[in-house]
C-alpha cells in the first residue's frame, strides 16, 4: 500500500501480537491514549480492543490481539489471535501489518512465537520491551544486529516510562517498508527454538544475571505455606484500607445527596413530585453512590497488586490449593476478577484451555464477592458490628475478610463437588510467565481505576435508576386512606403498609420468615434480583423517614423500633443472616445472562441459580437460628 493511497482516505490496520505480560497492552495504551474502543470480535465473546494512533500523520488503527504464547490456539482468546493473523476470522478484516511485542528478558522463548508469525508472510516489525530490566541484570541486546539477522525492523522500549515510543511511532508511519524475512522460517517447534537460540548467540545477548532482589521476594511469596499467609495478610490490609481511607469521601457524597434532597423539598411544594425526587431518585441512587469511594479504592488496590507483579505470584501459590478441587492456577485470574464484577470474571475464563475446568470456573465464579455486594456488607457491618480493634486490626475489617473468605472457600468446595460429579475428568497443566516486579505509573493506574469505576457506574447506574423509580411507585400506591389529624410520619408508614410492594412482600414472607426476614426485606430481595446493590436503595426508600438521604440515618433506621410494631426491623441475628444470604445467593441478572452466553446453554446458569439459592436459604437459616440463641 502506498503512502498516497493511505493519505487519500484509506485507513491502515496494524495488529499488535505477543505473549501475556510482554508489555503489549502497555504499548497499546501509550500509542492510542483514550481513543481505544472495547467490544467483542464478530461471532465470539472475546474482547476486542482497537484504537487510533494518536499524534500520527497517517490514519492508522491499532488492534490489540489477545495474548498468546504460540499460534496453536488452545484457548478461545488464542484461537481468535491466530485467526486474525491468518485473516480467517469471519467479519474481521485482515490486518495490513503485524507489530510483534516480545519481552527482552525472555527473548529466546519469545522468538519462537515470532518465528510462527513470520511464517504468515505479512509485513512484520518487532518491539522488544524490558530493556531497563535487561541492563539491570547485566545483559544487552544489540538491536541493529537483531534487525539485520531477522530481516525486519526492530525497536526497543521501556514501556512504563515511555522510552523508545518515538521510534515505534516512526515505524508505524511507514509499514510498507517493513520487509518480509528473506530466509524461510523453520516449521517445527524444535527447529523454531533452535533458530531462536542461534540468533541470540549471534547478537550476543549474554546470560542474564539472576535478579537477587526479586529472587529473595519470590522465595517468600511463592512458598507453599508463607505464600498463602502473605496472600491472606494482603487481603486483610486491603479490606482494612477500604473501611479507613474511604470514609471522608463517603461522608462527602452522603452530604451532597442529603443537601440535594433538602433543596428539592425546599423548592418544590409538598406532593408526589417532591416525594418522587427526594425519596425515590435521590434516596435510591444516593444510597448506592455513597459506596463509590470504597469500590474505586478496591479497584485501585487490585490493579496495583496486578501491575506490580504480585497477582501472578499469587496465582502460582493458589494453584496448589486449586489442584485439590480440580481447578488450576489459570482459574485464579478469572475468579480474582470477580472481586470487581462477576461478568468480566466469567468472560476471563476463556483463557482456560480445558473446557471442563473452564465450565467449573464459570459455575463457581458468582460465589466470589463482587463489588455489588460491598454496599450491602458495608451497610450491615457498619450498623451492627462495633468499630473496635483487636491487635490493631479493625473488627469490621475482620468480618469483611471473613465474608470474602466464606465466598471463596464455598467456590472451591463447589468446584470440588462439580469435579467429582458432573464434571469429572483429568486436570490440565498450568503455565504462566512471571512478570518482573515494577511500579506502574500513576497515569496508568488512574486510567485503569477510571475505566473500572465508570463501567460499574454504567452497569449499576441504569439499573438502580430504573428500579428506584419502579419501587417508588410500588411503595407509594395505592396508598392508605388519609386520616384527619394523622402526622406525616404515621401517614407515610400507613401508605407503605398498604402499598403494592407490601402485598408482594407479605406473599413471600412465609418463605423467608425462618431466616429472620420480614416482608420489607422480602421486597429488597426481590428487587435485588436485578442487581445486588439495589437492596440498599430499596431499603433507603422503605425507611425513608425524616432526613431520608442520610446514610447514617439509614443505619440508624435499621436498628430503630418500628412505629407500628415497636420492634426494631433488624436484630444482630437478622443482620448476620442477611449477610450470609448475600454471600451465597446469585442475585444478578447480568451474571446469569453472561453465564448462559459463555456456556452456550441456559441449563448451567439455571443449575447455578437454583443451587446457590438453596445454599443461601440453608446457610441463612442455620446462621439465624444459632445467632438468635446466642444473643
Amino acid at each position: 500500500m502506498s503512502a498516497d493511497a493511505t493519505t487519500a482516505g484509506s485507513t491502515l490496520r496494524i495488529a499488535l501480537a505477543g505473549a501475556p505480560n510482554a508489555g503489549k497492552t502497555t504499548l497499546f495504551n501509550a500509542l492510542t491514549g483514550a481513543s481505544a474502543h472495547v467490544g467483542n470480535y464478530p461471532g465470539v465473546t472475546v474482547e476486542r480492543r482497537e484504537g487510533r494512533l494518536r499524534d500520527g500523520i497517517r490514519s492508522i488503527r491499532l488492534l490489540d490481539l489477545p495474548g498468546t504464547y504460540t499460534l496453536i490456539g488452545e484457548t478461545a482468546d488464542e484461537q481468535v489471535a491466530v485467526e486474525v493473523i491468518d485473516g480467517t476470522l469471519a467479519g474481521e478484516a485482515s490486518p495490513d501489518a503485524l507489530l510483534v511485542v516480545v519481552d527482552g528478558t525472555t527473548l529466546r522463548r519469545s522468538l519462537g512465537l515470532l518465528a510462527e508469525i513470520l511464517a504468515h508472510d505479512r509485513p512484520t516489525a518487532l518491539v522488544v520491551t524490558m530493556l531497563d530490566e535487561i541492563r539491570a541484570r547485566g545483559g544487552r541486546i544489540h538491536l541493529p544486529k537483531l534487525a539485520a539477522r531477522l530481516g525486519i525492523p526492530v525497536a526497543g522500549i521501556v514501556g512504563h516510562r515511555g522510552i523508545g515510543l518515538d521510534r515505534v511511532r516512526e515505524l508505524l508511519e511507514r509499514p510498507e517498508s517493513w520487509a518480509r524475512p528473506a530466509q524461510p522460517v523453520p516449521a517445527t517447534t524444535d527447529e523454531r527454538f533452535a533458530w531462536a537460540d542461534e540468533i541470540c548467540d549471534e547478537i550476543g545477548i549474554g546470560q542474564l544475571e539472576p535478579d537477587a532482589w526479586s529472587d529473595r521476594i519470590d522465595r517468600v511469596l511463592l512458598h507453599p505455606v508463607a505464600g498463602i499467609g502473605v496472600f491472606l495478610l494482603v487481603m486483610l490490609l486491603l479490606f482494612q484500607s477500604i473501611f479507613s481511607w474511604a470514609v471522608p469521601a463517603m461522608d462527602l457524597i452522603d452530604g451532597v445527596f442529603g443537601t440535594l434532597g433538602r433543596v428539592v423539598r425546599g423548592i418544590l411544594p409538598a406532593g408526589i413530585l417532591a416525594d418522587f425526587l427526594a425519596d425515590g431518585l435521590l434516596a435510591g441512587v444516593g444510597a448506592v453512590a455513597v459506596f463509590l469511594p470504597q469500590i474505586a479504592l478496591l479497584f485501585l488496590l487490585i490493579h496495583l497488586l496486578q501491575d506490580v507483579g504480585y497477582m501472578a505470584r499469587a496465582a502460582f501459590v493458589v494453584d496448589r490449593v486449586m489442584g485439590w478441587v480440580g481447578l488450576q492456577g489459570r482459574s485464579f485470574v478469572p475468579l480474582l476478577s470477580c472481586y470487581a464484577c462477576a461478568v468480566p470474571g466469567i468472560m476471563a475464563a476463556r483463557a482456560i484451555a480445558s473446557p471442563r475446568q473452564r465450565l467449573a470456573t464459570i459455575l463457581v465464579a458468582p460465589f466470589m464477592t463482587c463489588s455489588a455486594r460491598l454496599p450491602v456488607y458495608t451497610l450491615l457491618i457498619g450498623a451492627f458490628i462495633p468499630a473496635a480493634t483487636v491487635l490493631g486490626i479493625g473488627v469490621q475489617a475482620l468480618v469483611m475478610l471473613a465474608l470474602y473468605l466464606l465466598g471463596a472457600l464455598t467456590a472451591f468446595g463447589s468446584a470440588a463437588l462439580l469435579n467429582k460429579t458432573l464434571l469429572r475428568g483429568t486436570p490440565s497443566f498450568f503455565y504462566m510467565e512471571l512478570p518482573p516486579y515494577r511500579m506502574p505509573t500513576a497515569s496508568l493506574l488512574a486510567r485503569q481505576v477510571w475505566n473500572s469505576a465508570s463501567a460499574f457506574l454504567k452497569r449499576a447506574g441504569k439499573t438502580i435508576l430504573f428500579v428506584s423509580m419502579v419501587l417508588w411507585a410500588l411503595l407509594r400506591f395505592p396508598g392508605a386512606t388519609v386520616t384527619p389529624g394523622m402526622d406525616a410520619t404515621t401517614q407515610t408508614q400507613a401508605n407503605l403498609h398498604a402499598s403494592i410492594a407490601a402485598q408482594v412482600g407479605r406473599a413471600v414472607e412465609p418463605a423467608i420468615a425462618p431466616l429472620g426476614f420480614d416482608w420489607k426485606i422480602g421486597i429488597s430481595l426481590i428487587a435485588s434480583l436485578a442487581a445486588r446493590e439495589v437492596v440498599v436503595s430499596t431499603l433507603a426508600q422503605i425507611y425513608a423517614v425524616g432526613d431520608t438521604d442520610d446514610f447514617d440515618g439509614l443505619r440508624t433506621a435499621l436498628k430503630s423500633p418500628d412505629p407500628v410494631t415497636g420492634d426494631p426491623p433488624y436484630t444482630f441475628a437478622t443482620a448476620l443472616s442477611l449477610l450470609v444470604f448475600f454471600v451465597f445467593a446469585l442475585q444478578c441478572t447480568s451474571t446469569v445472562v453472561v453465564m448462559a452466553r459463555e456456556t452456550g446453554s441456559w441449563r448451567w446458569p439455571a443449575l447455578a441459580f437454583s443451587y446457590m439459592l438453596a445454599l443461601a436459604w440453608t446457610a441463612s437459616f442455620v446462621t439465624y437460628q444459632i445467632a438468635s440463641r446466642i444473643t
